[in-house]
């Protein structure tokens, strides 16, 4: 299992090489992350390369039989190049005109930046393409950001023109006799930033428009890891390429760079208060980019980070707890940022390996050699397991966007927030879920979860359909089935094309201001709601709770439809947690899903399959003793040896991963 992380050489004098090398032996560290920010230093100007010091550092980590994750370097442009081209860096929202700084900041549509970044990239992998100790090559870094320039302007009017084919197909798909803004030549095409039709990054005047230039970024930055890659190609046919990921990060269609990457890998930086049940479904996102493959945690903090409001240190115990819930969900390995503190700059006090002290005797450094030590005892014992997953949540990443720039009818509506809400039901349950796109295999599972499903695309509600009527159960909610690809009204009443299988038409939908609440029956038992009341009537389905006060006191507030073999259920309000929690529960049940149950607060219980053999992750995420509520008699503990017995009082931060003996 690789174990290292981002490690700068060329950030320190050479003296200070040799003891990185020494300290990190001393916590089983087999693998450096190197050359991720280094283009000024690769080519110090333009027709000027210099790769003698990037020689010395793999040089120096292959002698120390080091692993190497290779960066390319594209992250970040030299000075020089924005100086003598300008067009290579952005254009924001608001029209301005970037100049030379911080990183993340070129024009995936200039046509210089591509040249560059190309050149570099080719020379790179002629160089160190056949290395034996370089085991994947890390694209550019955590790929981000959005341009305006006129470079993309042309750019996106040729993405719309391949999409559309005519201009009156694009009139129709924006919708543009809507203020009189119909559009007469490809030129009359603008980018939605401040200038134009777009009001902010989460607003839209015409959001058809901002949901393609959504697609447009997505697939240009895409194609600038697309293009680095190739030329990878070019001289290594076989080393896996990736490029690090941030979770559910909105701008970039995750699904669809998955399938140009042969290994996700990811950034995990959760807060002081992130609940553990986002954490792990992020886990479980990265995890399912790549239909149920391992992937690489290619980035977490050892002890604390910069950048973030409040960056409380990781209690003893908790990095070590945090990692293990990583490799749970599906990592197969652990890597930090960063293998030692830099001296200076935006970054001085995100935490390191080595921390400023620049010795060995600190907390941090011991949690993580011991760390190390267990992870080389387990070897690959792991690699290549996988979780096993009856439940599916549908994540899309246009229904995103188009969510989130819709005027209405509130503006606390949050894709991931609504999505996050039922997998803490599963969570809580530690029953294993699988985050899934469209064009998953549905028949996989026995339930789909889909909160908020707005935009619903041709031939998706056909797909569902048939998933339900072989047998799967549904739920979906309110604000679900509205639109098309284009943001376009499914006219004939809501929900639009999954009217049929939910058997109910929503006439209305109230918006509950904050501090409003309605109340929901179900089950004999009173809960409230908030946000969004859906009123909707019955069309062959039948009420499973109804709304207990208002106006529409006594209308359905949770549906149930038999459809096929399978059901089809309707939430048409957001319910507090507890009714959510009952809810999911009589789903899974009805379908035999029993996951390892409900534990005491703060404890997860997970687990993975390899070669028909069970690990069973035991987890203790709080700073108290916690009885487990599980069985785990006839079971072993890979990390002690120790077998298990039916009463677990688990220490804080505790792990076990338990098999049958």
């Amino acid at each position: 299992m690789l174990y290292g992380g981002d490690y700068n050489p060329e950030q320190w004098p050479r003296e200070i090489w040799d003891e990185d090398m020494r300290i990190f032996k001393k916590a089983s560290i087999n693998t450096a992350t190197v050359n991720v920010f280094s283009w000024a230093n690769l080519q110090p100007s333009e027709n000027e390369y210099d790769f003698s010091e990037l020689d010395d550092i793999i040089e120096m980590l292959t002698t120390e039989n080091y692993d190497i994750v290779l960066g390319t370097s594209t992250a970040a442009l030299p000075a020089w190049m924005c100086r003598k081209y300008p067009d290579v860096t952005r254009v924001d929202f608001e029209g301005r005109k970037h100049h030379f700084g911080h990183r993340h900041n070129h024009c995936p549509n200039s046509p210089n930046f591509r040249l560059f970044a190309q050149k570099l990239v080719s020379k790179l992998a002629e160089r160190y393409g056949d290395h034996p100790n370089v085991k994947v090559w890390h694209i550019s870094n955590e790929y981000s950001g959005e341009c305006y320039c006129d470079n993309c302007a042309k750019a996106f009017r040729v993405w719309v023109k391949d999409k559309y084919k005519t201009i009156e197909a694009v009139n129709e798909a924006w919708n543009m006799t809507f203020w009189g803004h119909r559009l007469y030549d490809w030129e009359d095409i603008i980018p939605p930033n401040y200038l134009g039709d777009g009001i902010s990054d989460t607003a839209a005047a015409f959001a058809g428009l901002s949901i393609d230039y959504r697609r447009f970024n997505s697939d240009s930055l895409l194609a600038n890891f697309v293009m680095e890659r190739e030329e990878i190609r070019r001289y290594d046919e076989t080393t896996p390429v990736t490029t690090n990921l941030m979770g559910a990060y909105k701008p970039l269609d995750y699904f669809k760079w998955a399938k140009e990457m042969d290994i996700v890998s990811w950034d995990n930086y959760p807060s002081h208060n992130t609940p553990l049940s986002h954490t792990a479904m992020n886990h479980d996102l990265m995890r399912g980019l790549k239909n149920g493959q391992s992937f690489m945690l290619m980035e977490q903090t050892p002890s604390q980070q910069n950048w973030q409001p409040y960056n409380s240190l990781k209690r003893p115990g908790k990095m070590r707890a945090q990692s293990y819930q990583t490799i749970a969900h599906g990592a197969d390995t652990i890597q930090f940022f960063q293998m030692r503190r830099s001296k200076g700059a935006t970054e001085k006090f995100h935490g390191a390996v080595i921390e400023h002290v620049g010795h060995e005797d600190t907390r941090v450094f011991r949690e993580t050699a011991e760390l190390g030590k267990e992870l080389a005892q387990l070897g690959d014992t792991l690699i290549g397991a996988e979780t096993k997953a009856r439940v599916g949540i549908l994540f899309d990443w246009d229904n995103y966007w188009a969510l989130e720039y819709t005027s209405g009818p509130t503006v606390d509506l949050y894709y991931v927030d609504q999505v996050q809400r039922y997998y803490e039901t599963l969570y809580k349950n530690n029953v294993a879920v699988d985050m899934i796109p469209l064009d998953a295999d549905f028949e996989k599972y026995d339930i789909i979860l889909a909160p908020v499903l707005y935009m619903v695309k041709e031939g998706v509600a056909e797909k569902i359909e048939h998933f339900v009527e072989n047998g799967g159960t549904f739920l979906t909610t309110y604000m679900s089935g509205i639109v098309d690809q284009s943001d376009n009204v499914h006219l004939g009443g809501y929900p639009g094309p999954l009217r049929k299988l939910l058997g109910i038409w929503v006439e209305e939908v109230d918006a509950l201001a904050p501090e409003k609440r309605n109340t929901v029956e179900w089950d004999q038992t009173s809960y409230e709601c908030r946000m969004l009341c859906d009123l909707l009537h019955l069309e062959g389905a039948e009420a499973v709770a109804h709304y207990s006060s208002d106006f529409y006191k006594g209308m359905p507030a949770v549906t149930k439809n038999s459809f096929g073999e399978g059901e089809a259920w309707y939430v048409a309000t957001l319910p507090e947690q507890a009714m959510l929690q009952e809810l999911i529960a009589h789903l899974l049940e009805s379908k035999g899903v029993s996951g390892f149950g409900v534990q005491p607060e703060g404890v997860e219980i997970t687990s993975r399959v390899k070669e028909e053999k069970e690990y069973i992750f035991v987890m203790n995420h709080t700073e108290e003793e916690k009885t487990v509520a599980a069985s785990f008699e006839g079971y072993q503990d890979l990390l002690t040896s120790k077998e298990g017995s039916d009463k677990l009082a688990l220490e804080p931060f505790g792990v076990r991963i338990y098999t049958k003996k």
